[in-house]
């Protein structure tokens, strides 16, 4: 099937024709590892949320997450180690994915080939043709499929939202982001963990985990409506961090020790928009240092920068000098945020679990395309396999795809509601 013969106009028309029997959102969760348990739990805590099935290849993680499900409803769920026994299931609505990054993916296109709604954890694709295939098969079910960027609903993201949306920053010009975590100890110990992300930076040199960063910046920056990555560029260093600290911490015969790791312990990649933004990406989490995302936007009115939590607006801070962020923070917070804090609603990750997820369950109830839809899913995924490319050809330009296939021009922004992530809504 050619990718460009389906105009997204055409697609967007084919959601909402499918009502709900009920207010009840009923969810399956696939991958209960860490992530996917926590996860889980912060949707047992919603009224309008059953969780009806679980699944993980592990005996123990079923085990450990249905016991906790019971708890909660008096009734154990639906459990299998095979998630298409999950799928093959009239009752569930929609499907959580947490699972390890290469099965994101694909369990999502099987997923929406079985009729689910998708919200999928984060992670970097394998290849571009599966991206491609993510969104033909939203397109050819009339499916969504939510990546559930949690950071988009961080208090200093949506801040910075609403600001940009005001025009406070004038016309934007560069933004730079990224991950920048010291995750030494978890990558190293991932096998004994059972923990996925060790085989990538073993077989794998690239940026391996952009969305943190990419996302925010990126609706920011309007990508997939009017605006679109045209071409990236990638570079490594060599790798370090990984085998020095498992020749401090880890046996002398463990597999890691003296292992020559693929993934460079700093990739920084470099993207060009459509309309002449730059956005500079970094990956950095084998080396010792402060966590960080590594947040900048730039525009010609003004500038903020994350690390030093400062920012220069003319007409609203002195000029020539670094501002403290938290006052202007304060004065145009985003309207979720003020309503999550009123609310006084608790969730993982400073409460960025928590609306990410509800983005997803209300999509749900009102059968509607989720905030960042199969089109944000495949672009931000496609970086990895890119900045891989890039890298493996000594840093040449990858042409960008444009998954929208050219519907970005015309795409207008997303319904005003709570969640929206392309306009801000203050009418809740």
């Amino acid at each position: 099937m050619n990718p460009g013969t389906i105009l997204v106009a055409d697609f967007e028309t084919n959601w909402g024709n499918k009502s709900m029997k009920s207010n009840t959102v009923n969810i399956a969760v696939i991958g209960l590892g860490g992530r996917g348990h926590g996860m889980m739990c912060t949707l047992l805590a919603m009224d309008d949320v059953r969780i009806v099935g679980l699944c993980d290849v592990y005996p123990d993680r079923v085990e450990r997450s249905a016991k906790a499900v019971e708890e909660v409803y008096g009734k154990a769920p639906f459990t299998s180690q095979n998630y298409h026994d999950i799928l093959a299931r009239e009752d569930v609505d929609g499907v959580l994915i947490t699972t390890c990054w290469q099965m994101h993916l694909r369990i999502a296109i099987d997923a929406m080939n079985a009729g689910k709604y998708v919200a999928s954890e984060v992670g970097g694709a394998c290849s571009i043709d599966e991206c491609w295939e993510l969104v033909r098969t939203s397109r050819r079910t009339g499916k969504p499929c939510m990546l559930l960027e949690n950071c988009c609903y961080g208090r200093e993201e949506l801040a910075l939202l609403n600001m940009v949306k005001q025009g406070l920053f004038g016309e934007m010009i560069h933004c730079r982001c990224g991950y920048e975590h010291d995750l030494r100890d978890e990558v190293a110990m991932g096998h004994i963990n059972r923990h996925y992300r060790l085989d990538n930076y073993m077989h794998r040199n690239g940026d391996v985990y952009p969305t943190h960063g990419a996302v925010p910046m990126g609706k920011i920056l309007n990508v997939n409506r009017g605006n679109r990555f045209i071409s990236l560029v990638s570079m490594a260093t060599k790798a370090r961090g990984l085998n020095e600290w498992s020749a401090k911490h880890m046996p002398a015969d463990n597999e890691v020790q003296g292992y020559p790791f693929a993934q460079g312990d700093v990739v920084t990649t470099m993207i060009k928009c459509a309309h002449g933004e730059t956005l500079v990406l970094t990956h950095d989490t084998t080396l010792p240092r402060p966590y960080s995302r590594g947040g900048y936007v730039q525009g010609t009115k003004g500038v903020w920068m994350e690390e030093n939590r400062g920012i220069m607006l003319e007409g609203e801070t002195e000029p020539h000098v670094w501002s403290a962020f938290d006052p202007i923070l304060q004065k145009y917070e985003h309207p979720i945020w003020k309503w999550y804090q009123e609310a006084g609603i608790q969730g993982g990750h400073g409460g960025m679990d928590y609306l990410v997820l509800r983005a997803y369950v209300e999509s749900v109830q009102a059968q509607t395309d989720t905030p960042i839809d199969v089109y944000d899913f495949a672009t931000y995924a496609a970086i990895t396999p890119l900045s891989e490319n890039s890298i493996a050809t000594g840093s040449m330009p990858q042409p960008f795809p444009d998954f929208t296939n050219g519907g970005y021009l015309v795409r207008e922004p997303e319904r005003c509601w709570k969640y929206s992530l392309s306009e801000v809504c203050r009418d809740f």
